[in-house]
């Protein structure tokens, strides 16, 4: 059971000519507080992965965490080829809107890392300060296929048991430390179906546009991160299968010139469930506010 508090649960009403959903997000601390910290999950997961760091800087920060459309709580989008950084981008700026604040900080995984990236890059972009957890411009093809190859297949589970020896497998890149971090794991993973097993807390339709997109070349996003001019950390897992050692060190030489911190033993992504992992956003945001 996972016993980190999951926040106060909200939603707004995103979308266009494509049709509405609403998108559901999470919030911590002082609903009043202008420090407001976002934290976007990656390509499968959702708003639970930042329990832990969210509760952790909930003393200081307004942390806002969304489950970005096909996710979690949030609707399923209802044309899957708009299950794109577009789209995500696009809802962003409706939740911000939302939030009615003037700038925030943002933390994004993987995905949202990259949703990240395009809003940051814009003149007159609300975020002060970014932080890139395993992620840039260069994205490794093995890496993405890995992580399309489990996307929606398999997506139920005739029981819980087996579920969970499944996720255990496919995340083992996350070298959680503890079973109680597992624990947290399995709970945000998995929702119960009407035949008493399990599925995916996802739409198994989001790695379609990903699918396509492997079938073109390769994936070169330095000039939307050579524009981005705020402050930007980069969290990089040592062993990780999507962002290179030789990415990440570029990313610290030109466009933000990031900062970069490497989490050892660790591969994609880090997850923000322990103290020294936890610690790492911390120290950066005291500093930008110093």
């Amino acid at each position: 059971m996972n016993k980190q508090p999951t926040g106060t649960l909200h939603s707004v009403l995103c979308g266009g000519a494509a049709g509405f959903y609403r998108m559901a997000y999470r919030e911590w601390g002082d609903p009043q507080n202008p420090r407001v910290l976002v934290c976007v999950h990656g390509l499968t997961r959702n708003s639970l992965d930042f329990c832990h760091i969210a509760d952790a800087l909930s003393s200081t920060y307004r942390v806002i965490a969304p489950d970005v459309v096909g996710r979690g709580e949030s609707d399923f989008h209802p044309e899957p080829m708009a299950y794109n950084t577009l789209t995500y981008a696009a809802d962003m700026v409706t939740l911000l809107a939302r939030l009615n604040v003037e700038t925030v900080d943002w933390l994004g995984t993987s995905m949202g890392g990259l949703i990240g990236m395009l809003l940051a890059g814009h003149p007159r972009s609300p975020i002060r300060c970014l932080i890139l957890n395993d992620v840039g411009p260069i994205l490794s093809k093995d890496a993405l296929e890995r992580i399309a190859g489990y996307v929606g297949n398999p997506y139920e589970f005739s029981d819980i048991e087996t579920a969970r020896r499944y996720a255990r497998l496919i995340f083992t890149p996350f070298a959680l430390p503890t079973e109680a971090d597992w624990e947290s794991l399995y709970e945000s993973t998995f929702k119960a179906t009407a035949s008493g097993g399990c599925r995916f807390n996802y739409d198994r339709l989001i790695g379609q546009p990903l699918k396509q997109a492997l079938l073109g070349g390769a994936v070169d996003l330095w000039p939307v991160y050579d524009r981005i001019q705020c402050p930007t950390l980069l969290v990089r897992g040592e062993q990780s299968d999507l962002l290179s050692v030789e990415t990440a060190t570029a990313m610290t030489q030109r466009g933000p010139r990031a900062l970069l911190k490497t989490v050892a033993g660790v591969g994609h992504a880090p997850m923000f469930m322990s103290d020294d992992q936890i610690v790492i956003v911390r120290s950066f945001l005291e500093g930008i506010d110093a």
